[in-house]
């Protein structure tokens, strides 16, 4: 199939960028060069790079050459509740009907409507670093204190098209819920955050 002829070229170029053949900056051949190396039809080359650019591998506009791309900057993640001090968009704001698990964080009842938004969060240069979706009841209110909590997930191909990773890439989850001074939730959140952009050094919360 085409599909898995293009999945394979393009692993086939990350293996031969990981050995030094091609470095950070380094333009790719053209689609033709490539095709005719390989033996396919530029095309096929042409989904390989763009499966490549999406993943952040490569670099560079639909019609002009494509380079590989810079490693992006590591960050650490010590505050799971500090504000984003960059760029971001809201991207999502529909209500949503609370779930088995988001009803257990936040103390109400299943299929209760909660109000949502997911922001994503961009670094300085532009690029997705993180994305945080949140529910909660009625107004949002101050909160006193939250809880963090660090797994992983593998990301739905929303979360990987916004941050340029494959389908099913495995991600940092932190699970960030807000307390009011009673110990009542109040909000609750999902951080999504690349393992290729993130080390994860939580501080003990309150």
């Amino acid at each position: 199939m085409p599909e898995a002829r293009h999945r394979r070229i393009a692993a086939d170029i990350e293996r031969r960028i990981a050995a030094g053949e091609w470095r950070p900056g380094q333009d790719l051949p053209s689609r033709a060069e490539l095709a005719a190396e390989l033996g396919v039809h530029p095309q096929t080359v042409r989904l390989a790079y763009v499966l490549l650019r999406r993943a952040g591998v490569l670099e560079g506009e639909e019609r002009r050459a494509v380079y590989v791309a810079h490693p992006p900057a590591m960050r650490t993640l010590t505050d799971a509740d500090a504000e984003w001090p960059y760029s971001s968009e809201t991207t999502d704001t529909r209500p949503r009907p609370a779930t088995v698990e988001l009803a257990e964080r936040l103390g109400v009842h299943v299929g209760a409507t909660l109000k949502h938004e997911t922001v994503e969060c961009l670094d300085p240069g532009g690029r997705s670093a993180m994305l945080v979706s949140s529910w909660w009841r009625g107004q949002r209110r101050p909160h006193v204190r939250y809880s963090a909590e660090v797994g992983a997930v593998s990301l739905t191909e929303e979360q990987a098209h916004a941050l340029g990773l494959l389908v099913d890439a495995v991600a940092f989850r932190v699970v960030r819920t807000r307390f009011d001074h009673e110990g009542r939730p109040l909000e609750t959140a999902d951080l999504i955050l690349p393992m290729d952009r993130w080390l994860i050094r939580l501080s003990p919360t309150g």
